[in-house]
């Protein structure tokens, strides 16, 4: 059990050196894409975190209630990141766009990849929802990741990169 402990408190003081790996966009640019966020997304970003996971094959992204118990903000979660996962599945990343750019890092890999490319799956979670992304080519996994870093660095004071949710992912895909 003390190992356990040891562990657990090793890898929570290293997930800041983790965020910091992906540099923070300018104060002018997260205020930029709040605003814009907030005309695409239904939920608050102040109630709410985004959580980026890498994984060999790709990745996960949370969208998690802060507070567990708040219902509404969990059914927007749940409402809106069904409408990403239909969306990407139709090969429509308008709403990310909307929010980053056009020139957002990895997007248009995103956009042209084939659907026997790139693998979706949504997931209904306690406190929000989750779409997995799962690739075979190391071209659209790098798309994946880089998107998944413009993220961090467009949303930073709403996201993270979960490094231990991304470490339970690694160690499964081997």
């Amino acid at each position: 059990m003390k190992i356990q402990k040891f562990i657990l408190s090793a890898v929570l003081m290293t997930q800041p050196l983790v965020v910091l790996a992906v540099e923070a966009a300018s104060e002018a640019r997260l205020d930029e894409v709040a605003a814009k966020g907030r005309m695409v997304m239904p939920f608050n970003l102040e109630q709410t975190m985004h959580v980026f996971s890498k994984t060999k094959q790709g990745g996960v992204q949370q969208v998690i209630a802060k507070d567990p118990s708040n219902k509404a903000q969990i059914s927007l979660i749940k409402e809106h990141l069904g409408k990403i996962y239909t969306d990407f599945n139709a090969q429509n990343y308008s709403d990310p766009e909307k929010i980053h750019g056009a020139d957002m890092p990895g997007l248009i890999a995103l956009q042209n990849a084939k659907p026997e490319e790139l693998s979706l799956q949504y997931q209904d979670l306690s406190n929000g929802a989750e779409i997995t992304y799962t690739a075979k080519k190391t071209e659209l996994i790098t798309a994946i990741h880089q998107w998944f870093d413009a993220q961090l660095s467009d949303h930073a004071r709403h996201s993270t990169m979960h490094r231990t949710h991304h470490m339970r992912h690694m160690q499964q895909e081997k």
